[in-house]
């Protein structure tokens, strides 16, 4: 009979950035234990939580264990019995090490001989017997940013027990019954407010509210419906789905109230945090002094958002409104006692901004550019106004060489020159999110052409690969081509650089942003005329290489920022939906250009079903692997091409390739592929009808130059063999 598991892991608080990956990973590591352990799940785990606690339900397990039958092998057979067929010593130990007699042992053959063997049964144990197990390897499993020593030890034999916090309680039901389970102190740490961790059938509710009697007093429950209602009632509301649909709801109830509106879809990622800083979700409203509505927007909503966690309330213009409202983790009758202490909280903050806002205002940009001495980039690579006069000199190359736009060399060369300087200002230092924003803002101040301000502005942006990632093209306006220069040289010189001084990104571990670097310029380039206008497929290698000239690295240099972009243009590829074997194919060689590898993927996209090209891509396999037998590149001797069928196959492709060449040269690899699907029955008639490896050695090089040069005309669009699986 299956019964429901339930446990919970009541701790102390823990931060909201942490609930997410920690509710997934309760989830993962239970289904490996419960595996390990041999307890099928008959439906699926579901995981809650919320900052006091870490719950995981199953609503149908097995009883016992799967029984385990394990074929253990011995000795082989000729050494296990001597000549007159009588056990030897090493059949007789093998027989008694399983507690069976020689004659109850089994026999196998394998490559090496047969071999003596013995068919181990052993039946499960009961689900209530192996579930503390199973516990103790969840919660030794589970890994957090920082874990916490709170002299604790399980019965496991491992010594000190580490967790992400102090766990207080431990609910721990499987069909009903508590599962006997505990968390043990030392004796040098026990105490009467130091005491053990027993399993049981309590929760508590929420630490402050309770409709009777004590706060946060304990709770008996026997099921998951009764935990769920019973956590309900004591002002704790499990889902954070229901949390946070909860808070967006009296967000928009409360900023109707005030006469405004909050951007609920742009402050997303902020309900889901707050969600998880609560278990009993409420929202007051708070104000401040309408002066400082003078600041920029940028600075107001940086201090409410990413200092306070608090929404801003927007008029139905979208402009700024001297109110504020946060999520607090009670519903309280008389707000107005809360709602005063942010105010004061908020306020300060405010007047610090103010300040740095007239005070930065007062130097120029320019002015700042020596005080960039005083920042170290990278101990190998020099200050951040070494990087401003690479920024310069890289932006303008890319405005007037790589987009081919000269007229905006200037422009992006005064704006990377001046990218940086807002890292000096008091506004940066005190707000660190802003930088570069505040760059923009300055300059704009300043006077500054839209071209320029916009482009420092922006420039640290993208920071994704998707193609809906800021910056949008409405954003930027005329000043994208100069932000798409600007940006695009300061994420090559910092990849090139750091790559150049011994940086790398490995595994989880990417100190330097690396990864967010790169894929800066694969959305840039993968994007470029959408975001600036330009049709130009360019290559990352292009670019590098001239990025790299400025530190005189080496060729090895090159190899490796190739590497690594070719890497995470095929992760920005299957981030948009294609198809691995589609991924491989556009990416197959090193030097990609990642808005061609995008158009190419979407024709592949809509041909790959084609009877043709299907076709095609299987004898695509042999032509490129007869085509390495070609010793050397050699110019094709024609006139040794007799065989009606090779002659065939020479006049297709003197005929297709100048309309493969002139689709490509349009961006149509839609009319490029199917020119060459159209190769098909030419080379499936080839292959039939010609012998390649011919004795004639004139021969068989002009053949096998025919080959590659079938093999270097698809190439040069796609690697259409990797289309094909890998059984065919």
């Amino acid at each position: 009979m299956d019964r429901e598991l339930l446990i919970e892991i009541g701790v102390e608080e823990l931060p909201a950035a942490w609930l997410p990956g920690l509710t997934r990973q309760l989830g993962e590591r239970l289904a490996a234990r419960l595996k390990e352990y041999r307890l099928a799940p008959r439906a699926p785990i579901e995981t809650y939580s919320t900052p006091r606690r870490l719950t995981v339900r199953l609503a149908k397990i097995a009883e016992r264990q799967e029984d385990l039958e394990e074929l253990v092998t011995g000795p082989p057979v000729s050494a296990a019995f001597n000549a007159a067929g009588e056990p030897t010593p090493a059949a007789v130990g093998f027989a008694k090490k399983q507690g069976v007699a020689v004659e109850d042992l089994g026999r196998a053959s394998s490559s090496r001989g047969e071999y003596l063997t013995y068919l181990k049964r052993q039946r499960g144990r009961s689900a209530l017997d192996t579930l503390p197990g199973v516990l103790g390897g969840v919660l030794r499993d589970l890994s957090f940013p920082k874990q916490m020593r709170w002299d604790a030890t399980l019965d496991d034999g491992r010594g000190e027990f580490v967790f992400g916090r102090p766990i207080r309680w431990l609910l721990f039901l499987y069909g009903g019954r508590v599962v006997p389970f505990t968390v043990t102190r030392p004796p040098y740490a026990a105490g009467p407010l130091v005491q053990e961790v027993h399993s049981g059938a309590l929760t508590y509710g929420h630490r402050f509210l309770a409709t009777s009697g004590r706060a946060g007093r304990s709770i008996k429950v026997r099921s998951f419906d009764e935990y769920q209602a019973r956590l309900k009632e004591h002002f704790v509301v499990l889902e954070h789905a229901e949390r946070r649909d909860r808070i967006a709801r009296d967000l928009e109830g409360h900023a109707r109230r005030l006469g405004g509106r909050v951007a609920l879809k742009e402050h997303q990622a902020l309900i889901d945090e707050v969600a998880d800083l609560v278990e009993f979700p409420g929202v007051v409203a708070g104000f401040f002094d309408p002066a400082f509505l003078g600041l920029p927007a940028e600075v107001l909503a940086t201090t409410l958002v990413h200092h306070q966690h608090y929404f801003p309330v927007v008029s139905e213009r979208g402009t700024l409104k001297e109110a504020f409202l946060a999520v607090v983790n009670t519903q309280p009758k008389d707000e107005r006692p809360i709602a005063r202490n942010a105010e004061r909280v908020v306020t300060a903050r405010l007047r610090d901004a103010r300040f740095f806002w007239e005070s930065d205002r007062r130097t120029p940009l320019e002015s700042r550019l020596d005080r960039l001495h005083t920042l170290l980039f990278h101990k190998a690579l020099g200050s951040y106004r070494d990087k401003a006069q690479r920024l310069e000199t890289l932006a303008a190359w890319v405005a007037s060489d790589a987009f081919g736009v000269p007229d905006a060399a200037g422009h992006a060369a005064t704006a990377g020159r001046l990218a940086k300087a807002d890292l000096t200002t008091d506004m940066v230092f005190e707000f660190p999110e802003l930088q570069g924003t505040m760059g923009g803002i300055y300059a704009r101040e300043e006077g500054r052409p839209e071209e320029v301000w916009k482009a420092i502005y922006h420039h640290y942006l993208p920071v994704a690969v998707e193609a809906d990632a800021p910056p949008s093209s409405a954003a930027l306006g005329p000043a994208a081509v100069t932000w798409g220069a600007v940006s695009l040289a300061d994420k090559l010189d910092t990849v090139v650089g750091l790559l150049h001084a011994g940086e790398r990104a490995t595994g989880s571990r990417d100190p330097f942003g690396l990864r967010r670097q790169m894929h800066g310029i694969v959305r840039i380039l993968m994007d470029l005329p959408e975001l600036t206008g330009l049709d130009r497929e360019l290559t990352i290698d292009s670019l590098a290489s001239h990025a790299v000239q400025a530190f005189g690295a080496t060729g090895e240099v090159a190899a490796t920022v190739r590497g690594f972009a070719l890497e995470r243009v095929r992760y920005a590829l299957e981030g948009r939906g294609f198809a691995t074997e589609l991924v491989r194919a556009v990416t197959a060689t090193p030097d990609v250009s990642p808005l061609r590898a995008r158009r190419v993927a979407r024709a592949l996209q809509g041909l790959r079903a084609s009877e043709d090209f299907q076709a095609l891509a299987v004898l695509f396999k042999r032509v490129k692997n007869i085509a390495r037998e070609l010793p050397e590149p050699a110019d094709l001797d024609r006139d040794a091409l007799t065989e009606p069928a090779e002659r065939a196959l020479l006049d297709a492709l003197d005929a297709r390739r100048p309309a493969v060449a002139r689709a490509a040269a349009g961006a149509d690899y839609t009319r490029a592929l199917t020119e060459i699907a159209a190769l098909r029955p030419v080379v499936d008639c080839f292959f039939t009808e010609v012998f390649v490896m011919a004795d004639d050695a004139r021969v068989r090089t002009a053949r096998l130059t025919l080959m590659a040069s079938l093999r270097d005309l698809i190439l040069d669009l796609a690697d259409i063999s990797e289309i094909v699986p890998h059984t065919e």
